[in-house]
C-alpha cells in the first residue's frame, strides 16, 4: 500500500518528534546514519515535507530539520499525501479507469472486496499522528535505529 519513500517519511518524522528537544535541529547525516536510509534520497523527502511545512529546514553547519507543528497535529494522511498523493486511496487497486469513476456503474472484478479496506486504511491514515506513534515507540520495545 506504501512506497518505500512515505515509509522512509514516516520513519524519519517519528524519528524527529522522538529526538527533538525543541532549541536545535537534528542534521541529515545523523537522520540517515541512524535509520539506515541513503542520505540523498532522505534529503529529498525531507526538503518536500518542509516545502509543505510539516518540517522546519536550517541550512549551514548547525541547521538541520525540526518539526513544523506538534506532533500530534501530523498525521500519517499529511505525510503519505504528500510524498505519495492520495492515489492510492482514490483510484482502482488495478488500475482500470471506468472503476475508479464513482458514478461509474461498472467495477472492477475486486472493486467489492477492495473499497470497504480502502477506506479504513484512509480512516486510519487520518487518526494516527506522529505524536501517539512516538510515545507507543517510547513505551514498547521497538526502535526506529538500525
Amino acid at each position: 500500500m506504501l512506497s518505500n519513500t512515505s515509509r522512509y517519511a514516516i520513519r524519519a518524522v517519528i524519528y524527529l518528534a522522538l529526538n527533538e528537544n525543541g532549541v536545535s535541529k537534528i542534521g541529515i547525516k545523523q537522520i540517515s546514519k541512524e535509520l539506515g536510509i541513503p542520505t540523498p534520497f532522505l534529503g529529498k523527502i525531507l526538503q518536500s515535507l518542509a516545502k509543505h511545512k510539516l518540517l522546519l529546514s536550517t541550512k549551514g553547519p548547525h541547521g538541520g530539520f525540526g518539526l513544523a507543528k506538534d506532533a500530534s497535529k501530523i498525521s500519517l494522511m499529511d505525510i503519505v499525501s504528500v510524498i505519495d498523493g492520495m492515489d492510492s486511496f482514490n483510484t482502482c487497486v488495478l488500475g482500470l479507469h471506468p472503476c475508479s469513476d464513482s458514478a461509474n456503474e461498472h467495477h472492477c472484478p475486486i472493486h467489492q472486496n477492495y473499497a470497504a479496506i480502502r477506506e479504513q486504511l484512509k480512516k486510519l491514515f487520518e487518526t494516527e499522528n506522529v505524536g501517539e506513534l512516538a510515545n507507543r515507540i517510547k513505551e514498547s520495545n521497538f526502535s526506529l535505529v538500525l
